[in-house]
């Protein structure tokens, strides 16, 4: 598996597989052709279908900048290495192609095709939480010592810029009023929910806050504001909702919110290993369950859960969020994903309390759940896969 700093990045809204990764796409390409006249990009499958919600075309154009491009949209066409295909053309004064380039957003912001599989730099020697959890109860080492073995002497160094983001975005979120821009009219509501929080009694205020502050962090993607993938754009409010809930209600120090940090980027590094975390390839489970996994180790291992227990709360999380669809309408990262990610947010916190309860004995692994999910991705119809052409996404055309 490769570092974990690869599940966290810091960028902006609304999807990392749709804006960050063309975004990126489109810097290297004009480096790559620092004299061509213009460009030409083709855009195939899901990224095509739902690119235009999700400002794919103006992260191409700003990314490329200064040299102009023309986008064409294929939504029909469907490579075969993943449904997110980009074909980049570089063009000489008179239209001549020079140079040409095929790369795919996999999610996460992340890039790849066939040429770049061996550039793949594994740090860590198992793939599997069944031999991690082998191997971390012979060596008598917890999960986020485990992370710190295999990781980079700046891991932490990393990881608390990576924290200061997720508190920095929550607290500017909590300020914002006012309409989410896309054409649904949604207004945010993040604030609202934060000053309704304070008329609770404790027990409801607690929960309304962390409804709040994921609504902040949420709200602050769909607007094209900078966020932390965790793992990904459009999920991007569960766990930073959780820790920030965590620091301030239960005052856990950084150094603790950092190793938790380690834990929840080691479990989503396992289901981008053997599964995904691209909504356009297994639907919103990818994105929301793993999101929901990652908040609920957090949570976990903060309150002092066991390997065991940490191991159980993920396996609950993506169990329970399988078959998750990827609908939005009008395809924005807006309805219904900004609800679920404060949803995600509560049911990691209700999950935690269930896997502290037991002895951390369960019949279905986490690997075995991971490996259910990407099966279950793959038997979802590509309209459920972020197409914009089933389930809620047709409510637009009512």
């Amino acid at each position: 598996m490769e570092s974990i700093k690869k599940i966290y990045k810091q960028g902006f809204g609304p999807s990392s597989s749709h804006t960050m990764g063309p975004h990126k796409a489109a810097q290297i390409f004009r480096q790559m052709n620092p004299d061509a006249h213009a460009f030409r990009v083709t855009l195939h499958g899901s990224l095509a279908a739902t690119g235009k919600g999700h400002y794919t075309d103006k992260a191409i154009i700003d990314g490329a900048a200064p040299i102009p491009v023309e986008i064409i949209w294929k939504p029909e066409i469907i490579l075969e290495f993943h449904t997110n295909g980009m074909l980049f053309e570089a063009l000489d004064a008179n239209k001549k192609v020079t140079n040409t380039w095929t790369i795919y957003s996999v999610g996460g912001g992340y890039l790849a095709n066939e040429e770049t599989k061996d550039e793949i730099v594994n740090l860590y020697p198992h793939s599997l939480m069944s031999d991690i959890l082998q191997y971390i109860e012979k060596e008598g080492l917890t999960f986020w010592e485990y992370v710190k073995m295999h990781e980079d002497k700046d891991l932490w160094d990393y990881l608390g810029q990576i924290w200061a983001t997720m508190q920095s975005t929550i607290e500017t979120g909590l300020q914002e009023e006012g309409v989410i821009p896309g054409g649904l009219h949604l207004r945010s509501k993040a604030r609202q929910y934060f000053v309704r929080a304070s008329s609770y009694k404790a027990s409801l205020q607690s929960r309304a806050l962390v409804i709040a502050y994921a609504l902040a962090t949420a709200e602050r993607n769909a607007m094209g504001g900078t966020i932390v993938t965790a793992p990904t754009c459009g999920s991007s409010g569960v766990l930073p909702a959780v820790l920030y809930h965590l620091k301030k209600n239960h005052d856990f120090s950084d150094r603790e919110i950092l190793r938790a940090l380690a834990t929840a980027g080691l479990f989503a590094n396992i289901i981008k290993t053997n599964a995904s975390i691209a909504g356009a390839e297994v639907g919103c489970q990818g994105e929301i369950g793993s999101a929901c996994v990652m908040a609920a180790v957090a949570a976990n291992q903060l309150f002092g859960g066991t390997p065991q227990q940490i191991e159980y709360a993920a396996e609950m999380a993506m169990e329970h969020n399988l078959g998750l669809t990827c609908d939005p309408m009008c395809g924005l990262v807006q309805v219904p994903c900004i609800e679920r990610n404060a949803i995600a947010a509560l049911r990691a916190l209700d999950i935690n309390i269930y896997a502290m309860m037991s002895d951390g004995k369960h019949l279905i692994s986490f690997d075995k759940v991971v490996k259910t999910m990407n099966l279950t991705g793959k038997d979802l119809p590509s309209l459920y896969k972020e197409t914009a052409q089933g389930g809620l996404a047709l409510l637009t055309e009512e």
